[in-house]
């Protein structure tokens, strides 16, 4: 699909117009590539600004239509944005499931539905998560390392983060149902286990909103069980998280990004994409950053 006629690598022959826009729409390591990343960020900023603006009374009143057109041409460039990166990568299917895929869809639909629904277009500041691109115009290896290390080190520790929060619900839920058991009698708030839960959530993060209270002498000895465990649990996501980053940290990042489903993200000596299995092309896979403490 979407394949040149004649495509004989990664990313098919440097002629071609796929070629061509991959490595304008894609790659920062060129004049070209660096100015429409730059260019497309200056549009990104400019488009918030605008969603911001417009939520100001004084300021919709006086320039609300020329917000509102100047949003339009914005969404209408982002659009065609879009579909030229879908064209760019032999893989678009690949492309629109990815982080970034789903993002720019996000960031170009709230405008198309504020004409059904009315409000809708102050979802725009969903634009606000293609700024992570920003990553990617100087190519500044310390800084797309920094990126990918947290990135993988969330996605280790997913399966241990889903247990932890196992852990925690079932804490919360149970200390809930023994407050409202407690509770219940002296009118305090805890009228059923529901805001039995929501209150012990809200004691264990530490928010305390204050609106539901212990008014017992058992139910306050639950409380402060409670808010110390809060500290304690705390300190688990932290060291998970911490851990996989420093095992997260020993592989060195390449600039290059995938011609087929355009990922990025690779081991400096990659071959192959992790997300799709492609073949990257090996004259432009980088090296590892260098030390700049050398």
């Amino acid at each position: 699909m979407f394949r040149d006629a004649g495509d004989s690598g990664p990313a098919g022959p440097s002629n071609s117009l796929r070629y061509r826009l991959h490595e304008i729409i894609f790659e920062a390591d060129t004049p070209g590539g660096k100015a429409f990343d730059v260019g497309l960020l200056i549009f990104i900023l400019l488009s918030i600004i605008i969603v911001l603006l417009d939520s100001v009374g004084d300021i919709h009143e006086r320039y609300g239509t020329w917000l509102r057109v100047t949003e339009w041409v914005l969404t209408i460039g982002f659009t065609i944005e879009y579909l030229l990166r879908l064209y760019a990568v032999r893989r678009p299917w690949q492309y629109a499931k990815s982080f970034f895929g789903i993002v720019d869809v996000l960031a170009i639909l709230p405008t198309f539905l504020s004409v059904i629904i009315p409000g809708g277009h102050g979802l725009m500041v969903i634009r606000a998560l293609r700024l992570l691109r920003v990553f990617r115009i100087f190519k500044l290896a310390r800084y797309v390392d920094a990126y990918r290390v947290l990135m993988v080190a969330m996605l280790r520790s997913r399966p241990k983060i889903i247990v932890f929060m196992i852990a925690v619900l079932t804490i919360v839920t149970i200390i809930g149902s023994l407050m409202y058991l407690v509770e219940s009698s002296a009118n305090s708030g805890f009228s059923s286990i529901p805001a039995g839960i929501y209150w012990a959530i809200v004691t264990v993060t530490t928010v305390g909103f204050g609106d539901i209270t212990p008014t017992t002498t058992l139910g306050q000895f639950f409380a402060a069980v409670l808010m110390i465990l809060g500290y304690a649990i705390i300190a688990v996501p932290t060291g998970i998280v911490s851990v996989e980053i420093a095992r997260a940290d020993d592989d060195p990042i390449s600039t290059q990004s995938c011609p087929d489903c355009g990922a990025e993200g690779h081991i400096h000596n990659a071959r192959h994409c992790y997300r799709c299995g492609a073949d990257l092309d090996p004259s432009r896979v980088s090296q590892p950053p260098a030390d700049p403490q050398a």
